[in-house]
């Protein structure tokens, strides 16, 4: 099965090194060396198990608190499209080497070995998934009344056009092969090789994010309004699950797998630019009044001015804010769902929609929970049980309750 990744949309020029001989569209050979492509372009490496070509300029975290961009090196073809913005250059990759590419990428290839056997099998099983789905979006803008805006939004994949899926977080994480590939990273795929996460026959939307911040969420309250088996919340450790109330929020609750302190761990499962981001089991964000109202202006185009309340009107079990009334001097505003809250919140993106509001003076504190939507596997947690001996069915069972591992020649 073939993937099509986009890698890069609507550049002027892309730069690339191949590393390895490939052919064009017209049949000739393209030398190993670096080019400049102002045009649409086929490559095809004509030994796949070892070239690879070289992103310059590869842009990763687009949007997030972790963007930067780098060099990248891929397995397979290149296409370069022509498009009204640019070139899209994209990878087309076998499934496989798209799912080693995906777990050294979303975690350090140095993770416990069972936490990568997990990743393989939702990472493989996520794309099948989505593919075969067709996709989601939803946007919705209204002023009900004068003065009283709402926003309602979540994000699916149908906003790509021409390829499968996207290389970044607004998908999966698809940042190349480190160094061409490793040892742990390859043997990982062979040991999972054609595995998926199934639920009442079909390949599971196996959703996951990097800390749940001690419960994962459900489905619903980040994407449509309907019902996952298999992605409901769940308590993200052993014993008794916590009361997910604000004070809770605040707290440094220790009965969570992710609430791990273990910096030796997270030194391994953490990708470089991860290890940035210490905060992310409970973290807090301090705004004036005055900031926080240009930021929701600078994000929307509503202003609100300076903000008085801040009202959570829907949390999901895990504690996130699912609606949340913003009332301020000039107007109010309704957000909804997650990523919409965690995006008008910040420069970037909150690490999540999980926090307790305090209103000191001049000062709103958010005190918050977990990094990412928390639908599905925590990859802390999940790092923390494999560490501890689970095996990756386990895990597997874990987060995802109901769902079981099917070996298919076909999805």
């Amino acid at each position: 099965m073939r993937i099509a990744v986009g890698l890069i949309e609507d550049a002027p020029e892309v730069r690339v090194t191949l590393e390895g001989t490939f052919r064009d569209a017209d049949g000739s050979k393209r030398p190993p060396g670096e080019y400049r492509f102002t045009r649409p372009e086929v490559l095809e490496p004509l030994e796949p198990e070892t070239a690879a070509f070289v992103l310059h300029d590869f842009r990763i975290g687009h949007g997030f608190h972790w963007e930067r961009r780098r060099p990248s090196a891929f397995r397979g073809g290149l296409r370069l499209v022509a498009g009204p913005g640019g070139l899209t250059a994209i990878n087309d990759v076998d499934l496989e080497a798209d799912v080693e590419s995906f777990i050294a990428s979303e975690m350090s290839p140095e993770s416990p070995v069972d936490l990568l056997r997990a990743h393989a099998v939702i990472s493989r099983s996520w794309v099948v998934a989505q593919i075969g789905a067709g996709g989601g979006a939803f946007h919705s803008r209204r002023e009900r009344s004068p003065g009283e805006w709402e926003i309602t939004a979540w994000y699916g994949r149908q906003r790509h056009a021409g390829f499968d899926v996207c290389a970044d977080d607004h998908c999966q994480r698809y940042q190349g092969v480190p160094d061409f590939g490793t040892e742990r990273a390859w043997r990982t795929v062979q040991d999972t090789r054609g595995r998926f996460l199934v639920f009442d026959g079909q390949v599971c939307d196996a959703r996951f994010s990097k800390c749940c911040g001690g419960v994962t969420e459900d489905f619903r309250s980040a994407w449509e309004d309907r019902d996952v088996p298999y992605l409901r919340s769940v308590h993200d450790g052993a014993g008794v699950a916590p009361r997910t109330d604000e004070g809770w929020l605040r707290s440094d609750w220790p009965g969570a797998y992710c609430s791990t302190g273990d910096a030796g761990l997270l030194g391994r499962i953490f990708t470089s630019y991860d290890r940035e981001t210490a905060d992310f089991f409970r973290w807090r964000v301090d705004y004036s009044r005055r900031e926080l109202g240009e930021l929701v202006r600078s994000r929307t185009g509503i202003d609100i001015g300076e903000p008085s309340v801040l009202e959570p009107l829907e949390r999901g079990p895990s504690g996130r804010i699912v609606r949340l009334r913003i009332q301020g001097r000039r107007a109010s505003l309704t957000l909804g769902k997650e990523l919409e809250i965690r995006r008008v919140l910040s420069e970037s993106h909150l690490y999540s929609s999980a926090f307790a509001v305090n209103v000191d003076g001049d000062r709103i504190v958010l005190s918050g929970a977990g990094w990412g939507h928390g639908v599905g596997l925590c990859q802390v947690g999940a790092a923390v049980m494999a560490e501890g001996g689970a095996s990756f069915q386990e895990i597997l069972r874990h987060y995802y309750p109901g769902a079981a591992i099917e070996e298919r020649s076909r999805a």
